[in-house]
């Protein structure tokens, strides 16, 4: 098992990253410029499972294939006028990865105590399994700060 304080995103060409973190750098990063549909779906298997734990957002917390995560990309997109990921740490097993990541958006909508253009962050930790390159699992525990 490999650990990774602080992934940079671009990568450092001279410290390439094993190649399924580096893919899952990649999609969090096709979240954060607002993919969709076909280009987001190009990360996942298409017998991907999501589950998304219980949280402030979704109390009973989701759970999905790959029509559930496409739709769920599109209602954020509208929610989510602006978002970032900055993965803090990250440890790789094989097809494994694990990442603690600190993400931040800009509200479209209000939220809460939050007016538009309001920003939320959260604190996730995402466990993602690799099948071929494309991601079959993902696991998710999103913490809210208040809002």
């Amino acid at each position: 098992m490999d650990s990774y304080d602080n992934v940079p995103s671009p990568v450092d060409k001279d410290h390439p990253l094993p190649p399924n973190l580096e893919r899952a750098r990649q999609y969090l990063a096709a979240i954060e410029n607002g993919a969709t549909g076909h280009e987001l779906g190009k990360f996942f298997a298409p017998d991907v499972f999501r589950e998304e734990f219980p949280n402030q957002i979704h109390p009973q917390g989701t759970r999905g294939g790959l029509g559930t995560i496409l739709e769920a990309a599109e209602q954020g997109k509208r929610k989510i006028s602006k978002q970032s990921f900055e993965i803090h740490n990250a440890l790789v097993d094989g097809d494994r990865v694990a990442m603690e990541v600190l993400w931040q958006g800009r509200l479209a909508n209000p939220a809460g105590n939050l007016p538009v253009g309001g920003e939320m962050r959260a604190h996730f930790a995402i466990f993602l399994e690799f099948r071929d390159g494309k991601i079959v699992a993902q696991r998710s525990y999103e913490c809210f700060e208040p809002f």
